[in-house]
């Protein structure tokens, strides 16, 4: 299954370090996207743009995780020539890995 079937997620970017929060639909999935979603998993997922560390963030209680993207977005803002210096769309990207099923 899609980790967008379980998630959602939102970005958000400061210099060349983007964040990406990955929010369970449903609290009740939170611990199966915790055995999922490894920072390590994360990181091969976006390897091709992802330079630098993934450091994952746990927030059980809002049953939510924030992984901090380091050299992600080709020097920040002001100085890629990507077409999404801001990274937003690593989120989709990241929304279509590929997770096991519920058990």
């Amino acid at each position: 299954m899609k980790l967008r079937e379980l998630a959602h997620s939102r970005t958000g970017d400061k210099g060349n370090t983007l964040n990406v929060s990955v929010i369970c639909y449903d609290p009740r999935h939170y611990e199966h996207l915790r055995r999922e979603l490894s920072a390590d998993r994360v990181k091969l997922h976006l390897r091709e743009v992802v330079r630098g560390d993934v450091v994952r963030y746990e927030l059980p209680h809002l049953a939510a995780f924030n992984f901090v993207l380091g050299d992600a977005l080709g020097g920040g803002v002001t100085r890629s020539l990507a077409l999404d210096a801001h990274g937003k769309s690593l989120s989709s990207a990241l929304m279509s890995l590929e997770i096991a099923d519920l058990p």
